[in-house]
């Protein structure tokens, strides 16, 4: 087995959690989002984000108005709905449990 093949699901698994999670905190134009996720590592193929932008889009997650831009034109600004902040505030708290499992378990294993 690959390790590499490992960490990108171990990525792909979260992805939806942090994407959320940065337009949570502002209108995000997904160049800026892709920006963000390479930053933290979080992101390899860009085209893995529009699929998922239209996935939680349809899903009512999201919502988007278009901004005129200084060079070009209009973009498409991502922002959370209402039922996206609830969305993500639900992630939020499986993620606290999960990541305290996986860091109690590992724990345990790197005692052994």
């Amino acid at each position: 087995m690959k390790i590499e093949n490992t960490k990108a699901q171990m990525r792909k698994g979260v992805l939806e959690l942090c994407v959320l999670s940065i337009i949570a905190e502002k209108e995000a134009y997904p160049s800026d989002i892709i920006k963000t996720l390479k930053e933290y590592k979080l992101i390899v193929v860009e085209g893995t984000l529009y699929p998922l932008l239209t996935r939680l889009k349809n899903a009512n997650l999201l919502g988007y108005s278009w901004k005129e831009s200084k060079s070009g034109p209009p973009r498409k600004y991502y922002s959370l709905t209402d039922d996206g902040k609830g969305f993500l505030a639900e992630l939020n708290t499986t993620w606290e449990e999960l990541n305290h499992a996986v860091a109690q378990s590992t724990k345990k294993l790197s005692k052994s």
